[in-house]
This record gives structure tokens, C-alpha cells and sequence, in this order.
């Protein structure tokens, strides 16, 4: 197999990874992604994105931004720091919120990226 036919493979595997995720989204995923959809933020965000070799919870082509969501299996995770770092080299900046937060604070959660994309926007 060669490298473009194996490189087409794992994207399509990734999509769908990525729709499965989207039809599967925790109650956390569910209740930020109803909120970024309509928070007058000024952009948009695509959900259970594709990004080279992950899916990503939230992201904000424009202003590079990724939002996501971690729970307690996320604690000290060395892949979530591979992966973010990865991210960071292409030119994303990573937020990511406990699922507790989101649960607890929503509106802190969208103040702390209202106030990155003014940063960046």
C-alpha cells in the first residue's frame, strides 16, 4: 500500500471517527456547542473536527483557535500534552475546560474564549 492510499485511509477512518463523535456528544459537548452556536461571539466553530491526526472538540478556523473538553480520564493525560503541543505547532492555541466547568460555570467558560478571540480578532 502505498504512502498516499494509506494516508487516505486514516482520513477516512478520522471522518468517521469524527462523525461518530458528533452523533455521540457527552451532555457537556452538547450543552458548550449550543451556547458557541449562538453566543454572538462573531464566529464560527465546527464541532468533532478533524485536525490532521485527531478530532477536536470545538475549533475556530479563523482565529485558530481549539476548545476541549476533558474529563477525569483527561487528568495528567502525557497524550493530551503530545497532542496539544502538536496543535500549538500548527498554529492553534488550545483551551481546555473540565467537564465541571462547563457544568458549573458555562458563562466563565465563554467569557475565558470571548476574551481569547478579542485577543485575536
Amino acid at each position: 500500500m502505498g504512502g498516499m492510499q494509506r494516508r487516505r485511509q486514516r482520513e477516512s477512518v478520522s471522518t468517521e471517527v469524527a462523525r461518530r463523535l458528533r452523533r455521540d456528544m457527552t451532555p457537556e459537548e452538547r450543552l458548550l456547542w449550543s451556547r458557541l452556536r449562538g453566543a454572538g461571539l462573531g464566529v464560527s466553530f465546527r464541532r468533532q473536527e478533524v485536525i490532521g491526526p485527531f478530532v477536536v472538540d470545538f475549533v475556530c478556523y479563523p482565529a485558530r483557535l481549539v476548545v476541549e473538553l476533558d474529563g477525569s480520564q483527561h487528568a495528567g493525560s502525557e497524550s493530551d500534552r503530545l497532542r496539544d503541543a502538536k496543535l500549538t505547532a500548527d498554529g492553534f492555541t488550545v483551551l481546555r475546560f473540565w467537564n465541571h466547568e462547563v457544568r458549573g460555570n458555562l458563562d466563565g467558560v465563554l467569557a475565558r474564549v470571548a476574551e481569547h478571540l478579542a485577543g485575536v480578532t
